[in-house]
């Protein structure tokens, strides 16, 4: 397809965001770019959070690793809905109670300055991390498909990429987010329903029927529960979605953000209910996907595999139709994910590390919140042109999750130890717990693999626990 074409469409798209921005801007405050007025509808709230909860790793890498481990990313799946009802019951009730902006503001409640200040910069790591890798994505794709040919170099499609979302963030925030993540989820399950209806019908099975040819397929198989040793073992993998759920959603500002633009807790509940159930179908139809794409690769002879798999029959072998779906829904994925990523960053980095709604008037408030807004999309910027030329881009989506298991360990060990127990514990050591915690995990995980157990997912927990037994060593005499 000609690249200008896919520019323009590019334009439109963008545009109508925009549009939306500009509808939800009026009159906007501190309050609408980090709190949203509390007034999103708690239904739209969580249609949007569903393409955010997938961005473009789901889109692109789950299909792919149908191939190599089956259906069994299902048994991580199902672990989420754990880690929704603990997220429910435990931590939406405590966020609204103290009605925060920062949710990490608890931790400055419950241990100290230097716990808060730790917890928070754990999170923007983890969040800035993550947000390159999806943008790194998007942006290797428009590369490829747009910007290769009108000999656009690299780094001005990334700067492209980050001042789209700059363009329709800056002004309102969550407040627009809230609605510019349910059009782009949209556009994400319609590329979705589009890719299987042409995938089915080419592989002419209507005979048989998309249910029972996936059923009765070898790839679709889901629990695994013989080898304790292997990655995919039922237990570790379910654990590990559960306590994924939680760190991801439920410990990071990104996430819990938009839940607290709710009206009410139970509003925010019904959200995060609904989520759970959604998140759970729409993974199960991404993995018959990625399954009747292996087999058309397999009946066609197309070598393409993994993040490839998608793109590269998107691309060549399903039309134009299908590649321009596939386009839009890529960029919806990656978008919806990225675009919250820059607001809670700007609004972590501001009431956390910056303390502005501290030390400062509304007027002062609003001026340094823009500058940050800038500042983490140059950040951005720079962690996106460092993944091009220090890491293989095919690598980077695959790691994403490992990472998280090291960067969210110690926030998971921080809230497990202050709501179990009222112990204090000293404060100023708490850095030291919270960087040796990953250390001591990325060594017991080597040494794990060499002895050939893998702990896959599991790292997060083990990292969790060794951060919850560091505070118990700090921890000093009860509260009053």
């Amino acid at each position: 397809m000609n690249p200008l074409y896919i520019l323009l469409i590019i334009l439109v798209y963008f545009g109508l965001l925009i549009l939306i921005s500009y509808i939800t801007g009026k009159n906007s405050t501190n309050d609408a770019f980090f709190k949203g007025n509390k007034q999103s509808p708690w239904y739209v709230v969580a249609f949007g959070m569903l393409g955010a909860s997938l961005s473009g790793v789901t889109f692109i890498s789950v299909p792919g690793w149908v191939e190599a481990t089956k259906f069994s990313y299902m048994q991580v799946v199902l672990g989420y809905v754990l880690g929704y009802f603990i997220i429910i019951k435990v931590l939406l009730p405590l966020y609204y109670k103290l009605n925060l902006t920062s949710i990490y503001t608890y931790l400055e409640d419950r241990f100290g300055t230097t716990t808060y200040k730790t917890g928070a910069s754990f999170f923007l790591l983890s969040r800035i991390v993550g947000a390159s890798c999806r943008l790194f994505l998007v942006a290797q794709v428009l590369q490829l498909v747009i910007f290769n040919e009108l000999k656009v170099p690299f780094s001005v499609t990334v700067a492209i990429t980050i001042i789209l979302i700059w363009l329709y963030t800056f002004k309102s925030g969550i407040k627009t987010i809230v609605w510019t993540d349910t059009l782009q989820t949209l556009f994400m399950l319609i590329a979705l329903g589009v890719a299987i209806v042409t995938v089915y019908n080419d592989l002419n099975i209507s005979n048989i029927g998309l249910v029972n040819y996936i059923k009765d397929n070898a790839l679709s198989k889901i629990f695994y529960f013989d080898n304790i040793k292997s990655g995919n073992y039922f237990w570790k993998q379910f654990l590990s979605g559960a306590f994924i759920t939680i760190v991801m959603t439920g410990l990071d500002q990104d996430m819990m953000q938009k839940n607290l633009t709710c009206r009410s807790l139970k509003d925010a509940q019904k959200n995060m209910f609904s989520l759970s159930i959604i998140l759970v179908l729409v993974n199960l139809i991404f993995l018959s996907l990625g399954l009747l794409l292996t087999d058309y690769a397999s009946a066609n002879g197309i070598d393409a595999h993994g993040d490839l798999l998608f793109p590269t029959i998107a691309q060549s072998n399903l039309g134009p139709v299908v590649f321009v779906f596939f386009f839009i829904g890529l960029i919806a994925a990656a978008y919806s994910s990225a675009d919250s990523a820059l607001t809670s960053l700007t609004t972590s980095f501001s009431i956390d590390i910056l303390e502005i709604d501290k030390k400062h008037n509304e007027e002062k408030q609003v001026k340094i919140r823009k500058q940050i807004h800038i500042l983490i999309s140059f950040i951005l910027f720079l962690s996106i042109i460092f993944l091009k030329y220090a890491i293989p881009g095919e690598s980077i989506i695959s790691q994403l999750f490992s990472f998280a298991g090291y960067t969210y360990g110690p926030l998971l060990g921080f809230y497990a130890f202050g709501m179990s127990n009222k112990l204090k514990v000293k404060d100023k050591w708490v850095p030291i717990v919270a960087i040796a915690s990953p250390l001591i995990s990325y060594g017991i995980d080597w040494y794990c693999n060499s002895k050939g157990w893998k702990l896959g997912y599991a790292i997060l927990m083990i990292n969790g626990l060794i951060t919850f037994l560091g505070l118990l060593i700090l921890s000093r005499r009860k509260q009053d």
